[in-house]
């Protein structure tokens, strides 16, 4: 028995764990049992201002921290006199679509892409992802805590993963890809396995890929120099067709064409949004303005960086518009609305969802005959590229771009950049339009020390070159 006498708000605060762009991020170690306890009791607490339940759900991801974090959150629940359904490793999103048909709070432990020695907690209401307003409430719960049982889990069903793979074998009938290879990059994803089994109802033929046993931080903001070449070395060994990986939780994807280079997130969103014919998106300041650009939407919203940002410009369109869409620059698609299509309906997800884009790309080029490649190839010139800086303190990178917003002059003197500023935009961290028409975008992880550095330009070169110059310079300055 673990007795707990503090209450919710006091064991968080001192935690040293605080919400990024996607739940409670922090170090392993901080993630005691009574930490999380405290979070989901203060999640359970909140949730029953709003909702009615007698049930939570419950997943994670692959991280060797994840099952004891489960654990505890499992024991804080039943103290509370709920049951719990745990179904296991598996994708964000299909542990979000489950809970969200049974009408019941979720609670899913991930750390999604950050680095090992870290891990998080989503959270997520009977009707989706929780808002902004929704973390403060956690965070000022001030509930008092019960006194735990043996800290385990539960049975593990696979119900989840069922409906998951359900949603894309009913929205996609027909084995549409029937003829094709993918290249499905395992690592260590929470859906490696139900990935495949989806990937097979449709049709195609699958290569499995780069498993690991260890856990694998795949970010598909910034693919590595590694990873890059695998994508190219597999499509060219393995005669691919297209290639497919998400990060550790299932929630972003990684889509290579039939060379073997890896797309870029928000152009992938671009392209889903448009063959699901969205009349309104929702997406973050960094996203590549080709989506303004290519003319296929009646309105954009932009917003800051975060997925509760996102879901609130998505909730502002849908008082206007009848097909309603986000996604992020990591690739991360949220539908908003409820779509039918020949007496077929895909349920709205509004929370980050790999594998709707990735496979609704696939189908179109397998249906239209022509490579995966040939569908980036008709959007107007516009690319971007990103990486980061790690170990670098998001205290300085504050004073840094605090400074520039009032001195571009100084930004362009710093970086060495061979444009001055045109316009500044501070929605999310400072973003510089130069007057060559490049774009440099930076921004101070919500996740962890780092500070990202985000490039448009009308060449992939240009874009991927400004930004590593850019980095370069930054990792010169005194910290």
């Amino acid at each position: 028995m673990l007795s707990l006498s503090r209450s919710t708000s006091e064991i968080i605060n001192q935690s040293g764990i605080a919400f990024g762009t996607s739940g409670a991020r922090g170090l392993v170690e901080q993630f005691t049992d009574e930490v999380c306890a405290a979070f989901t009791v203060a999640f359970i607490s909140a949730m029953k201002r709003s909702f009615t339940f007698e049930r939570i759900a419950l997943g994670l991801d692959r991280r060797p921290s994840s099952p004891g974090m489960a654990a505890a959150c499992t024991s804080a629940a039943k103290a509370m006199g709920l049951a719990v359904d745990d179904y296991g490793v598996l994708p964000t999103p299909a542990l979000a679509l489950k809970a969200m048909a049974d009408g019941v709070p979720c609670i899913m432990i991930t750390g999604s892409h950050i680095p090992f020695d870290r891990n998080g907690i989503k959270f997520y209401r009977p009707d989706g992802e929780i808002s902004k307003e929704d973390e403060a409430a956690i965070l000022q719960a001030d509930a008092a805590m019960p006194s735990l049982a043996a800290v385990e889990r539960n049975e593990v069903s696979d119900a989840a993963n069922q409906a998951y793979a359900e949603r894309f074998a009913t929205w996609f009938p027909g084995e549409p890809l029937t003829g094709w290879r993918v290249g499905l990059y395992q690592h260590s994803a929470a859906g490696r396995d139900l990935n495949a089994h989806i990937l097979e109802t449709l049709g195609a033929e699958v290569v499995t890929l780069g498993r690991s046993d260890a856990f694998v931080p795949v970010d598909t903001e910034a693919v590595s120099e590694e990873d890059q070449a695998k994508g190219r070395a597999w499509a060219k060994q393995h005669h691919l067709h297209a290639l497919l990986s998400t990060d550790g939780d299932g929630d972003r994807p990684l889509v290579g064409d039939e060379t073997g280079s890896w797309q870029r997130g928000d152009i992938v969103g671009l392209l889903c949004a448009r063959a699901l014919n969205i009349e309104a998106l929702a997406v973050p300041v960094s996203c590549n303005t080709v989506i303004e650009q290519c003319g296929a939407f009646k309105k954009v919203a932009r917003t800051r960086i975060g997925s509760p940002y996102v879901l609130a410009g998505m909730a502002a369109l849908s008082a206007d518009f009848n097909r309603v869409a986000g996604f992020e620059a990591n690739g991360g698609f949220l539908l908003g609305s409820t779509l039918e299509e020949d007496k077929r309906q895909l349920a709205a997800l509004p929370t980050r969802d790999a594998l709707l884009p990735a496979l609704t790309l696939m189908v179109m080029a397998a249906e239209k005959a022509v490579p995966l490649s040939q569908l980036f190839a008709e959007l107007p010139a516009r690319y971007t590229a990103s990486d980061r800086l790690t170990e670098f303190p998001t205290e300085k990178s504050r004073e840094l771009l605090a400074e520039w917003e009032t001195s571009p002059a100084t930004l362009v003197q710093v970086l060495g950049l061979e444009a001055s500023v045109a316009h500044i935009d501070t929605t999310d961290g400072l973003r510089a339009t130069l007057d060559n028409g490049d774009i440099v975008h930076l921004r101070p992880s919500g996740n962890a020390p780092e500070l990202r550095c985000y490039c448009e330009s009308d060449e992939q070169a240009k874009a991927s070159s400004l930004v590593q110059k850019c980095l370069r310079a930054l990792a010169t300055l005194p910290l």
